[in-house]
């Protein structure tokens, strides 16, 4: 047995001083206060040193981890955002791949999964191959413009399997709904989510039945369908936005470029604390940095100077969050590991409580990572 001890627990909802965990074969076998706890002789022990214990970190849209795509060396990323507190990740995959790089890019993450390092890597997020080729970076290298058609599909779908927690679409891609019904057919409760797209709300909602419920990095790479050009139209963003049962996904990075800080700022307001969900979208980009951008180091840009992702682990885009917004770190917390826990259906995650897996981070009021635990072990 494993007892942390003099730790500020943060809870869903409020925080806990002086508190204890104590993990037990992996999962959380009480907590509380240390005057309500009584610990084992036996147990070795965590001192917390006064600092913040809360649950580990879910990344549930993110392509690379310290600089390397997982599609290219999965263990690297996966150790990567281990070390930074990610104790469940998602390994998101590009429309930028064909069918054939797509299966090869599924087959090598899956046997990672099946190593000890890769151990963090719940399954996929599947960013296409279905989206608008007028939104995102890389968006010249698209072989997925022609017409939705299941023979080019169904591949793809039969080899992620069971591993796969979200699709990402375009609502307004013709024919979108069969891809969407044949993905359903493979899993049940997959997830899917509104990306790189002009589509309108309508079109968005008529998918929502089916399992959409989240709003791909949300303000990123959405469209607007004006009726008249002096007017803003209303598309995905305000689709998003108006829905509560759909989660909106954010990129905070430090100097607020991916959503600029008043409209994170707007985007809780409307939202409320449990539908925001923190992603890093991390990404490998080696473009020229745009004229205004000098000195960025947390988002990178592709060839044409579009924005390519982050360079961002949760603890930072936490961080970030914090300083944009003035959110608390109870805020933080659930936007990085209680909302993405619950969006995925994840029962056993994501939040301080008995019964649940001892994935726990101990931070400073910083959020810099001082320990990880990775189902009750210390992790180096």
């Amino acid at each position: 047995m494993l007892a942390v001890i003099n730790a500020e627990l943060v809870m869903h909802n409020h925080l806990v001083s002086n508190g204890v965990i104590l993990v037990e074969d992996g999962k959380i076998a009480a907590f509380g206060e240390m005057r309500d706890i009584q610990i084992p002789k036996e147990a070795e022990i965590l001192d917390a040193k006064g600092q913040y214990v809360g649950p580990g970190f879910i990344d549930i849209h993110t392509h690379a981890g310290g600089g390397k795509f997982f599609a290219e060396d999965p263990l690297y990323a996966a150790r990567h955002f281990l070390k930074h507190g990610t104790t469940t990740v998602l390994a998101a995959l590009y429309f930028s791949m064909n069918q054939q790089e797509y299966i090869e890019a599924i087959r090598k993450i899956q046997d990672a999964m099946a190593q000890p390092d890769g151990k963090n890597i719940l399954g996929f997020y599947m960013e296409g191959p279905y989206l608008n080729s007028k939104f995102g970076c890389d968006k010249t290298n698209n072989p997925w413009m022609k017409p939705v058609c299941r023979e080019d599909y169904q591949p793809v779908i039969d080899a992620v399997g069971n591993d796969v927690m979200v699709w990402a679409i375009a609502p307004e891609r013709e024919n979108i709904e069969q891809f969407v019904m044949d993905a359903k057919k493979a899993k049940r409760d997959v997830r899917f989510s509104v990306a790189h797209s002009e589509a309108s709300p309508q079109q968005i909602e008529r998918l929502m039945p089916y399992g959409l419920c989240i709003g791909t990095h949300h303000t990123n790479a959405t469209g607007d369908r004006p009726r008249y050009p002096e007017c803003r139209g209303v598309c995905v963003d305000e689709a998003v936005n108006y829905n509560r049962d759909i989660y909106a996904e954010l990129i905070c990075d430090s100097r607020g470029i991916h959503v600029n800080p008043y409209m994170l700022r707007l985007v809780r307001r409307i939202k409320g604390d449990d539908r925001l969900i923190l992603i890093s979208d991390a990404y490998v980009g080696d473009g020229p940095v745009p004229l205004g951008y000098e000195g960025v180091t947390d988002i990178n840009f592709d060839k044409t100077g579009e924005i390519a992702g982050s360079n961002l682990t949760l603890e930072a885009a936490s961080r970030n969050m914090m300083r944009h917004t003035g959110a608390s770190i109870v805020d933080v917390f659930n936007y990085a590991s209680y909302n993405p826990a619950h969006v995925l259906g994840l029962t056993d995650r994501g939040e301080i409580a008995v019964g649940k897996r001892a994935d726990l981070v101990v931070v400073d009021d910083k959020i810099n990572i001082k320990n990880i635990l990775f189902k009750g072990e210390m992790q180096s």
